[in-house]
């Protein structure tokens, strides 16, 4: 068995796309619209592996809590230290908000914490 996809309702699908393909190098799917139901999402593959359904849905309320119930963080290996330095960098240079610095966590992780243009945790590992 294996976990198929994941799936993340967003606010703004265009910006979430264009992040997790530009720097995750995430290959985003053709956009999905379901006109009837209001619905709009587009599955964005990692490594040919992986994916994640990004959704939208107007009207929809999402929860800010950083102590709600569902998603804690999305986890995101990229080979080496050395690209977890630098992709945590970049991202700090582009206005994106670091929680954590590159380190080696309690569990043996090297990762850095940051968030995704909505808030949602991202662990960027070795």
């Amino acid at each position: 068995m294996k976990i198929e996809h994941t799936a993340l309702w967003v606010k703004d699908l265009e910006k979430m796309k264009n992040f997790y393909c530009s720097y995750f190098e995430a290959v985003a799917s053709e956009k999905y619209n379901n006109k009837q139901k209001r619905f709009s999402s587009y599955f964005l593959s990692f490594n040919g592996e992986t994916r994640l359904e990004i959704m939208y849905k107007p009207g929809l309320e999402l929860s800010s809590s950083d102590d709600s119930y569902g998603w804690a963080h999305l986890a995101v290996s990229v080979g080496t230290r050395e690209i977890v330095d630098s992709l945590t960098e970049r991202l700090k240079k582009d206005g994106y908000k670091v929680e954590g610095e590159p380190r080696t966590t309690g569990d043996g992780y090297y990762e850095s914490v940051l968030l995704d243009p909505e808030g949602n945790r991202l662990e960027i590992t070795e």
